[in-house]
Parts: structure tokens; C-alpha cells; sequence
């Protein structure tokens, strides 16, 4: 099955989470609607919504209980996405001005903290306290994460290990609760939910390599903002720690700064790209993708394993 039919498949279903979505970000100060509807009507691919829904597949599946779920999960998401681009300083997002870049740095980072805290009241809505205890543990990680994040800017000479452990943080921990919680909120096994978020791990490790990848391989049109932003910003991404092999690139990665004029970076995004790091890149993100799939083999044989292995094979192989 083709992503396009999956999610008509789920159109119905998917369609309830963004009405659930648009009366989440509901408000009565006039303000933080306005901030939060204008993330929300930037759209997105709603991802960890679509593995909720798989995922509660292999149990009772009833969407009123599982929208609570998908809907606080992608909360979640869209809150780190507006304290991301507090952070980076971005103006842009999938294309459109940013809230930072609408309002300024603190109604982006109040709207941020409403929107997280409403996904917790959505969470609360789900009666098995195991989930509330794994969505607490996977916040506390990414806040982990993203304060690594931060850190390691510009630090060019971090470890390959550094890297990992920190997109594992950063971005395949919540797509594995994703998965995990789908399952739990539908009553599943806890076999089969553990295996679910062993399969959401390593498809959220895959595709945030592909996201790096991307920065240097994506054109503005494609990402919603300038080529090479990431490396702009001083993120260390995988085809970065493949680049700097070469000393001459090692060089020229030491003179990246925030104020870098676009020439230049365009040069050293150039020089990344020459260098064989994407394709080394792409080899670690299928690596991922293979440890996705063969996790899959030991859920049961329905129609929905087959869909997540096209989603993840979606997902690792997205130009966009």
C-alpha cells in the first residue's frame, strides 16, 4: 500500500485528530489562539498521529480513546517546534513565518508551554498509568536532548556516539512512544507494544538522518527554509561528522558562524556534499530502516504491519 492510500485509509480517523487539534490549541486569551492556529494551519504530515493510530490497531481499536492519544502526541511535537525556533532564531517553518517571527521570543515561548500543557491534559484522559509514566520519561528525554542540542553547537569535533544519542532524544524517542502508546491505549500486549516502540525507535533514528540529509540535499522550495539553515545554526548532523574527515573540509566547517554570509555556506555545503557523506549518510539511515523492518516480522501477520513497513519505508526514503 502506497502512503497516500494509507492515509486515505485513515482519512476519517485523521480527520477527527485535526478537528481534536484545533479545539486543543482553543483559547480564551485571543492572543495565544492566534499564535497556536497559526502553527497548526502550517500543516504537516501529522506522522506521529498516523503511528498512533497503527500502532492501536494491534488491539481494541476505538478511536474516541486513541484520538487522546495522537492528539496529545502531536502537541508535544508542534511545542518543541516552537521553542526550536526560539532557539535557532527561525524565521521560517515548512515555508511560513515562524510564531517568533510573527510575535516575538516570549509569546513564542508561552505559546510553546500551552500547547505542551494541553497535551498533558490530553494524556490524562487515557486511564492506564503506564502511559502517563512513559510519555513523563520520553518529555524528560527530549528536554534532555534538547538542551544537548545546544551545547554541541558548533562543536565540530563531537563523537559519532554524541550524535546518535542525541537525535535518539531529540526525535526517535517520541516516535517510538507514539507507537507504544497507540498499542497501550487500544489494550494491546505488552509483547507487542514493546515491539512497537523497538520499531518506532529505529524509524525515528532513520528518519531524522534523513532530515539531516536533507539540509544539504533539499532545495528552500522543498524545506520550507534556506538550504544549509541546520549547519548554519551549528547543528552537528551525520553528514557532517562523515565531512570533516577530509582536513580541508574540517577547515572550512571551523569557520561556520550564525552571521556566515550565504555564499560561503552555500561552499561549504557544496564541499559536504562532494565529499561521500551523504551516501554514507544514507547507508547508517538504511541500516536504521532495516532494524524497523525486521522488528516488524514479530508482530503479528495483518494488514497494518504491512502498512507501518511502507510507512518506514516512506519515511527513510523521502526526498522532502
Amino acid at each position: 500500500m502506497k502512503v497516500q492510500m494509507l492515509y486515505s485509509f485513515l482519512k476519517t480517523d485523521i480527520e477527527l485528530i485535526e478537528q481534536e487539534l484545533a479545539n486543543a490549541v482553543a483559547s480564551n486569551a485571543a492572543l495565544i489562539q492566534q499564535a497556536s492556529e497559526s502553527l497548526l494551519k502550517a500543516g504537516g504530515k501529522r506522522i506521529r498521529p498516523v503511528f498512533v493510530l497503527l500502532g492501536a490497531k494491534f488491539g481494541d481499536y476505538e478511536i474516541e480513546r486513541v484520538k487522546n492519544v495522537a492528539v496529545a502526541l502531536e502537541l508535544i511535537h508542534m511545542a518543541s517546534l516552537v521553542h526550536d525556533d526560539v532557539i535557532d532564531d527561525a524565521e521560517l517553518r515548512r515555508g511560513k513565518p515562524t510564531v517568533k517571527a510573527k510575535w516575538d521570543n516570549r509569546i513564542a515561548m508561552y505559546t510553546g508551554d500551552y500547547i505542551l500543557a494541553t497535551a498533558l491534559e490530553y494524556i490524562t484522559k487515557v486511564e492506564d498509568l503506564s502511559a502517563h509514566q512513559i510519555l513523563a520519561d520520553t518529555l524528560v528525554e527530549v528536554c534532555v536532548g534538547e538542551i544537548e542540542q545546544i551545547k554541541d553547537k558548533y562543536r565540530f569535533n563531537q563523537n559519532l556516539r554524541c550524535y546518535l544519542r542525541r537525535i535518539k532524544r531529540k526525535t526517535a524517542l517520541l516516535i517510538a512512544a507514539s507507537c507504544q502508546l497507540g498499542a497501550i491505549a487500544a489494550g494491546a500486549d505488552e509483547k507487542t507494544h514493546r515491539q512497537l516502540y523497538r520499531f518506532g525507535y529505529n524509524v525515528g533514528m532513520s528518519y531524522q538522518i534523513i532530515d539531516d540529509i536533507l539540509d544539504f540535499t533539499g532545495t528552500e522550495k522543498q524545506l520550507g527554509k534556506p538550504a544549509g539553515e541546520d549547519l548554519r545554526q551549528g547543528n552537528v548532523t551525520l553528514p557532517v561528522l562523515f565531512a570533516r574527515e577530509d582536513p580541508k573540509i574540517r577547515k572550512m566547517l571551523e569557520t561556520v558562524h550564525e552571521h556566515m554570509p550565504k555564499a560561503e555556506l552555500e561552499g561549504v555545503v557544496r564541499l559536504v556534499k562532494q565529499s561521500g557523506a551523504i551516501e554514507q549518510s544514507y547507508a547508517i539511515s538504511n541500516c536504521y530502516l532495516g532494524k524497523a523492518l525486521g522488528t516488524l516480522e514479530q508482530l503479528p501477520d495483518t494488514r497494518f504491519k504491512k502498512m507501518l513497513a511502507d510507512l518506514a519505508r516512506y519515511m527513510g526514503k523521502r526526498k522532502f
